[in-house]
């Protein structure tokens, strides 16, 4: 896959929808919350750029030239804002401190913030080909076979099932040594060690991405910190809620000014003369009901996207979640009649399928339903049963006279 394609599917809704090669919590991350980012951003960019974002107060005497002058100029230079029942600071340095310089950058900022809920997938897509299985095509495949045919379906799902035994045992690791060992301990205890032939490349870049998500939405709300100045954002909408349970209307929040002033010089043959108006930016009623909205949806998604990382990681550090996975499958079949065919399907789970087998699997489960998982299950386990190790397993097992 291209970086020049991962890119080109910003085009339009299906491409941007991308693959299903991941799970719904993924899909918050990068898809839905970057298109109401990029929705905002193309809402505030033209209230900006279209519109007439501020409007000043002038002096009588200013006639239409400056009028024009000190909106672009208070515009571009940033406001401050001062409460109309304070008085306003005489030392410029006071008024300095009280500047809003965000409000012309609030497109860029939410089109950046996009991009940062983006870049996991971006990871994502461009390096989880190199474990050596087209993912992509495989979730594809399955989702296709609920609406064919039964023989068709069946050949699919056989034809997966052999694709994916191929690939399992290509990157198997057939040399032993004390390297070799020490690296498959120490992966068995953390999968974030991607290695292809100890079965652990995809979940350890899967649960790296996943870390990345959940970096990234803890970091939203210091980025817009940074942007904005000054705890900013962390309590906005923790102040919104005092509100709303006091029963009062939300109040005009500091933070977004609708009413601010501008200072500015002009100079005329050898005088400078300071001026001060009272300016009006229509465009923060607007931020602020959007900035309210994304501080509740970035705690809604980082609440899921912590709790579903914490899943993911109790699912691949508990090894006997790995068997009891397969084995569920398997029982519904009725393949497991006594203690040799469950040793067999532990053998199946943790040394054939592994952690990287048991992750597509769960991926096809997530993006198809649970009787094409067990079909694909029951041909996986056919296949694995068929081999000469397992044969001579299963001999080993059965008791002799």
């Amino acid at each position: 896959m291209s970086i020049v394609w991962i890119f080109g599917s910003w085009a339009s809704w299906n491409k941007l929808k991308g693959n299903d090669d991941d799970d719904w919590i993924d899909r918050m991350n990068h898809l839905y919350t970057v298109v109401l980012l990029c929705i905002f951003a193309v809402f505030t960019g033209g209230g900006q750029y279209v519109g007439d974002p501020i409007q000043c107060w002038c002096p009588a005497q200013f006639t239409g030239s400056y009028v024009s002058y000190t909106k672009s100029y208070c515009w571009i230079k940033n406001t401050y804002y001062i409460p109309m029942d304070d008085s306003i600071p005489e030392a410029y340095e006071a008024r300095d401190k009280e500047e809003l310089t965000y409000y012309q950058w609030v497109p860029i900022i939410l089109v950046f913030m996009a991009f940062m809920f983006k870049f996991p997938c971006l990871v994502w897509r461009m390096l989880n080909g190199y474990s050596g299985i087209n993912v992509q095509r495989i979730v594809n495949m399955a989702a296709d076979t609920q609406s064919s045919e039964p023989k068709k379906r069946d050949e699919t799902v056989k034809h997966i099932a052999v694709y994916i035994d191929r690939w399992l045992d290509t990157h198997r690791q057939y040399q032993y040594n004390f390297v070799v060992r020490m690296r498959q301990k120490a992966s068995k205890v953390c999968c974030l060690l991607c290695n292809k032939r100890d079965g652990t490349f995809l979940i350890g870049l899967y649960m790296f991405v996943k870390i990345l998500y959940c970096v990234n939405i803890i970091c939203q709300f210091f980025i817009l910190n940074g942007f904005m100045g000054h705890d900013f954002y962390s309590a906005y909408g923790l102040e919104v809620m005092g509100d709303l349970a006091s029963g009062s209307s939300i109040r005009e929040s500091t933070r977004f000014p609708r009413v601010t002033l501008c200072d500015f010089d002009i100079r005329q043959l050898q005088n400078l003369q300071r001026w001060t108006v009272q300016c009006v930016l229509p465009i923060n009623l607007f931020n602020e009901k959007i900035f309210i909205f994304l501080w509740f949806w970035f705690v809604f998604v980082a609440v899921l996207t912590l709790g579903n990382f914490c899943f993911w990681v109790w699912r691949t550090v508990v090894k006997q979640n790995r068997v009891a996975y397969v084995k569920k499958f398997l029982k519904v079949k009725d393949q497991l009649h006594g203690n040799d065919d469950k040793k067999i399907c532990k053998s199946f789970a943790d040394d054939y399928l592994r952690d990287d087998g048991l992750f597509v699997l769960r991926l096809v489960a997530r993006n198809s339903n649970a009787i094409l998982l067990t079909d694909l299950v029951m041909n996986l386990w056919g296949i694995y049963r068929e081999k000469d190790s397992v044969k001579k397993m299963a001999e080993d097992y059965e008791p002799h006279p």
